[in-house]
């Protein structure tokens, strides 16, 4: 959890930021420059508490041009997804060159224990695949992003990675 509010203590406000899946709000700023959004209606009306800036979005299909923002979000919701590769991909399309993915998800492989809490918990829905920290590195390149760090904490990591400036 450090990471998650150093890295969210550190976010530029005059920078254009998605944040997505918003949830109910942990990183949202009342910041017109900074859009929450989301897929579930529940999450937005309680994100909405602390910001106007609310988008309804598929973080497969996001309605955005490309190279549209400075930076994207994305705290504990990868490992919800069914497909965190694609995410990957969508966030780093929607990213400025030179602009920033930082996140935290849960991350597989750091206990047995932890290990088979996760897979209850996906067998009744709760997660998606989620994966490995090595895992995590390989959606983050594999979608083009560079200067890739990791900073695995126990069963979460957080994570920042740019897109090339062109």
């Amino acid at each position: 959890m450090r990471h998650l509010h150093q890295a969210i203590a550190a976010q530029d406000p005059a920078a254009l930021t998605l944040d997505i899946p918003c949830g109910g709000g942990v990183a949202v700023r009342d910041n017109p420059r900074h859009i929450a959004a989301d897929l579930s209606r529940t999450m937005l009306d309680r994100a909405r508490r602390k910001t106007s800036a609310l988008v309804q979005a598929d973080i497969y299909a996001l309605p955005f041009p490309s190279e549209t923002f400075d930076a994207c979000v994305t705290y504990n919701g990868l490992h919800c997804l069914p497909d965190p590769a694609a995410a990957v991909l969508e966030l780093t399309r929607v990213l400025r060159p030179g602009g920033t993915l930082q996140g935290t998800t849960l991350i597989l492989g750091t206990s047995r224990r932890t290990d088979a809490l996760y897979a209850l918990l996906r067998r009744r829905g709760y997660f998606g695949p989620s994966g490995t920290l090595t895992d995590l590195r390989t959606w983050l390149t594999t979608a083009g992003l560079t200067d890739v760090h990791l900073a695995p904490n126990g069963a979460v990591a957080g994570f920042t990675a740019r897109r090339p400036a062109n």
